[in-house]
């Protein structure tokens, strides 16, 4: 009776997390399904299994919740943890692993389609989940004009998920991976790289 019982009890730490990622799990799905604005709080919470109140005790409104689905449906660590000289690369590779992977796509599109339609969608992932990470960007690339060289690194890595995973522009969406990096990771470099 005495390590059965202890094992089977998750610790209140343990209840929390998985409580926490049921909801992450809710939102995205949800917020792939119906975009920010028909995304409720009452809904995810439906979906998670938990009360409403558990959703905004852990956070707080539906703006911080949309960008915690979001950074987690769309992991930077690959991209905020190289260093200079691997940052093309890795800005590409992210924009490929986030999209190409058939579990992850959906939500990650989704997340997408809602800021390219919902102001306050797009707020949240332009100014948390995006720029904490351009921030990080413009930290490793250094140098007096980093912050504008992390921005463009962005918005050409944007323009290509945008053009070949939710437009569909024929050539992009049916190019090999290994052509678009042969082709545009130089560009990027050049990007990265000081004069």
């Amino acid at each position: 009776m005495s390590g059965d019982t202890d094992q089977a009890s998750p610790t209140r730490a343990e209840r929390r997390h998985r409580s926490e990622a049921a909801i992450l799990t809710a939102a995205r799905a949800l917020f792939a399904e119906h975009g920010f604005e028909r995304t409720t709080i009452r809904a995810v919470a439906d979906r998670a299994e938990v009360d409403p109140a558990l959703v905004m005790q852990n956070f707080g409104s539906k703006n911080a919740l949309f960008e915690a689905a979001a950074r987690w449906a769309v992991p930077t660590e690959g991209l905020v943890l190289a260093d200079r000289s691997e940052l093309p690369r890795a800005a590409l590779q992210h924009v490929l692993d986030s999209f190409d992977d058939v579990d992850r796509r959906p939500e990650a599109e989704a997340l997408l389609r809602s800021a390219l339609t919902h102001p306050a969608a797009q707020a949240q992932l332009r100014d948390h989940v995006m720029g904490e990470t351009q921030e990080r960007v413009a930290a490793t690339i250094g140098g007096p004009d980093a912050e504008l060289r992390a921005a463009l690194l962005n918005a050409c890595t944007l323009g290509l998920t945008i053009s070949r995973y939710l437009i569909g522009v024929q050539v992009l969406a049916d190019a090999d991976p290994r052509d678009l990096k042969r082709i545009l990771e130089p560009a990027l470099e050049s990007i990265v790289d000081s004069p």
